[in-house]
């Protein structure tokens, strides 16, 4: 039997995003909208769906959970950690290049930012791997490569169990672990909208300036 969702249907009225109201550079918005999902009291509003497309051209998507959004001037920089042996991280080896979504559905609202992906630091790594839980650090040791095939939970659970007597209390970092920051040079905003007549702004970097236009929905 298939699943059919072709009769439903909600219409989107809770917000508009008209441009006499919009920002000239998109952090300002960025960071309203961040808020308003965190106030929203959504469950991990700062997760996000990063697509990558490497050498083999079959896009790949998955979620993540944001660790940080800086701004650098006028220019938004997105902080996200990972291991460096998955599937996204030999993506990004083939094409730096990626988009992140935002989709925070009781808001009716969504945001798309795409850009180049650069690897942090290993000293901003080292220092984000310390501030995580033990159980998180220990996990990133089992995890490789994130993504491989393992014969079963007990073998994954061994290993915890395996590293836990290996490290003790000082866990080191993996070197196949750390951070990725995504410079964003495009963001587009999205305000669902009665009728399908959604709102949509995107932000363009072009040299050192933002340009900003409507797309129709």
């Amino acid at each position: 039997m298939s699943i059919d969702f072709s009769a439903k249907r909600l219409s989107y009225e809770k917000d508009e995003l008209i441009e006499t109201n919009a920002p000239n550079t998109p952090y300002p918005l960025l960071q309203t909208w961040i808020h308003d999902a965190v106030a929203e009291q959504i469950g991990e509003a700062y997760a996000f769906s990063l697509a990558t497309c490497g050498a083999d051209m079959r896009p790949s998507v998955r979620t993540l959970l944001m660790r940080e959004i800086v701004p650098v001037g006028d220019d938004i920089q997105m902080i996200f950690y990972s291991n460096y042996d998955s599937q996204k991280g030999q993506d990004l080896v083939d094409n730096p290049f990626a988009e992140a979504l935002f989709f925070w559905a009781s808001l009716e609202r969504q945001v798309r930012a795409s850009g180049r992906v650069v690897k942090l630091s290993d000293e901003k790594s080292e220092s984000y791997y310390q501030s995580r839980p033990k159980d998180s650090q220990l996990a990133a040791w089992v995890s490789r490569p994130q993504s491989g095939v393992v014969d079963s939970r007990a073998v994954m659970e061994q290993g915890f169990l395996d590293y836990t007597a290996q490290f003790g209390e000082s866990i080191p970092k993996p070197k196949f672990w750390g951070g990725y920051c995504l410079m964003v040079d495009k963001i587009e905003f999205w305000q669902g909208r009665a009728n399908r007549m959604h709102d949509r702004l995107v932000y363009t970097k072009q040299g050192d300036t933002w340009s900003r236009q409507r797309l129709l929905p």
